[in-house]
């Protein structure tokens, strides 16, 4: 099968001490809506971390794994699991094949770690991958600006923004926060 699977929207906001990833759980391949409840957000390390993922979720998987075995292999220090997750994949042949975004966060930081190896820090605490990021993105800032909402609240509204709007984006969200 040579269409491309869609395993999208997730994003990340900190405010306030306290970090939120959404997903949600919408799966294509192609035109076709394969699954609607994909967990696409999940805990790591004793709860002390979160990651979700957006593109093939086979690739993710396998990254998943990789950083689960870096958190382990550096005690839980999320910021050198991340430099040596990215350190791997940008010279990996076979992680460089990986078409997935991983972002990862704890109470103090968040990353996302892309298919080329880079690895990249917000400004304004705020990061979303997968084909609806780019709305979510938008909805998630202008709700930091104009609201008091949590970061729960503001990762959850935004999400529901962007299923508003991407085709391959629902509205079955989860979220998980710190």
């Amino acid at each position: 099968m040579n269409d491309q699977i869609h395993a999208t929207t997730v994003i990340c906001v900190r405010r306030d001490g306290t970090t939120a990833i959404a997903g949600d759980g919408q799966v294509t391949i192609g035109n076709t809506v394969m699954k609607h409840g994909a967990a696409k957000v999940r805990r790591l390390y004793h709860d002390k971390i979160l990651a979700g993922f957006a593109g093939s979720a086979a690739d993710a998987f396998a990254l998943f794994s990789r950083f689960e075995a870096k958190l382990e292999e550096y005690r839980g220090n999320m910021e050198r699991a991340v430099v040596e997750l990215a350190k791997d994949w940008r010279m990996d042949k076979y992680l460089r094949q990986l078409q997935a975004f991983l972002i990862v966060a704890n109470n103090e930081r968040a990353y996302l770690i892309s298919g080329a190896g880079d690895l990249i820090q917000p400004d304004d605490g705020i990061l979303a991958i997968g084909s609806g990021g780019s709305f979510a993105l938008a909805a998630a800032r202008a709700l930091m600006a104009h609201t008091e909402m949590n970061a729960a609240d503001i990762a959850k509204e935004a999400m529901r923004i962007a299923a508003s709007i991407c085709i391959y984006t629902n509205d079955h969200i989860t979220v998980e926060s710190l």
